[in-house]
């Protein structure tokens, strides 16, 4: 049986656009298509569709206010549609706060292989929402922020402080995709500030990056910036992948630093968890701890497993907190994970780590 769809969008050519995509797929079948929230509240009653694509700006009530009463009163998996600038971004990721599962920017039509593309994306889009678990807000749309978690208790707590030398020589990274820009902030907002240098890939495009860089710094104690080419890497920073460019680290005297490259997409993404992950399994080695959080597909699971084989020490979320269990799954099916934990213990995992015995394979 097709996973059924609704659309809501105030454009009538998108609305057209996006049923034709759509339908295209065998397993999927749009099953109306709403000029407005208004309109799709009877829709949803009528049809009862599967998963639903939402434009964030319409007339008569946003996509965000129709979210927000969505998922307190009928909560269902939603891919929100949205305009690639910085007014579109910050929007895109109050979605995500309210429950969205994912989202994907308006379409460039420029030529018949932009198309297929959004056509292919938006697809598995689709599929991986309807098997998405859903997911709570903790948060109402009234809260101008995010309820912030304590972090864990400080790195040095029970095992010293660590040595300067110690916080320039380590490395966490981590990579995400479906639902990881609240799966990355449950893990940054429970660190202290100070950490070693870290280092993060969430597929996203490129606005997307800056806005959720910015987001992320007003709420953790962490420094959190987009990464910048030839940067020093520096303890107490988080540095996010650009949307446009693959990051990756290169060891220096005293450290590391960032180097982003738009070469040709790696496992059809860009950025790539799996650039990043091997380019720390060559230059950092066991100096690194390595996280993968929830996403669709298999990104990050070979480099991860580099990692270990270099001798860092490896964690995965769990299958019962991921929105789409695909990463950590394809990381554990290959031997590519230490551990496994739900997402919010992770943050404590990392830091107890950092104050453990340090694996086989360090780097001086």
């Amino acid at each position: 049986m097709p996973i059924k769809v609704l659309i809501v969008d105030d454009s009538a050519l998108m609305r057209s656009m996006l049923t034709e995509v759509i339908n295209s797929a065998p397993d999927l079948e749009v099953v109306g298509a709403a000029p407005d929230p208004i309109v799709a509240r009877e829709m949803i009653k009528t049809h009862s569709p599967d998963v639903l694509t939402l434009d964030i700006e319409m007339p008569k009530m946003d996509g965000l206010d129709f979210l927000a009463r969505l998922m307190r009163l009928r909560p269902m998996p939603v891919v929100m549609i949205s305009s690639l600038t910085k007014r579109g971004s910050e929007a895109t990721l109050q979605a995500l706060e309210l429950g969205a599962v994912d989202f994907l920017p308006k379409p460039k039509m420029d030529s018949a292989g932009s198309v297929e593309h959004y056509r292919v994306e938006i697809c598995e889009k689709v599929r991986a929402a309807y098997s998405a678990r859903p997911r709570v807000p903790l948060k109402t749309q009234s809260q101008s922020k995010p309820l912030l978690r304590e972090p864990c208790e400080a790195v040095g707590r029970g095992g010293g402080t660590l040595p300067e030398k110690a916080l320039q020589d380590r490395l966490l990274v981590i990579g995400a995709s479906t639902g990881g820009t609240e799966a990355i902030k449950e893990v940054l907002c429970s660190l202290p500030e100070q950490m070693p240098g870290i280092l993060i890939v969430q597929h996203m495009p490129e606005m997307f990056t800056a806005s959720f860089a910015k987001r992320l710094d007003n709420l953790c104690h962490l420094r959190v910036k987009e990464a910048e080419h030839g940067e020093k890497v520096l303890p107490g920073t988080a540095y996010l992948a650009p949307g446009h460019s693959h990051l990756s680290v290169r060891r220096v005297p005293g450290g590391y630093v960032c180097e982003l490259a738009q070469s040709e997409p790696v496992n059809r993404h860009r950025p790539a968890v799996d650039v990043l992950f091997n380019s720390v399994a060559r230059q950092a080695g066991g100096n690194a701890l390595g996280v993968i959080l929830t996403g669709m597909g298999k990104d990050g699971a070979q480099g991860l497993l580099a990692m270990k084989e270099a001798g860092a020490w490896t964690i995965g979320q769990d299958q019962e907190s991921c929105v789409v269990y695909g990463m950590p799954r394809e990381a554990a099916a290959i031997g590519a994970l230490d551990e496994v934990a739900p997402l919010k213990d992770i943050g404590q995992r990392v830091l107890s780590r950092l104050r453990g015995p340090e694996r086989r394979g360090l780097r001086a």
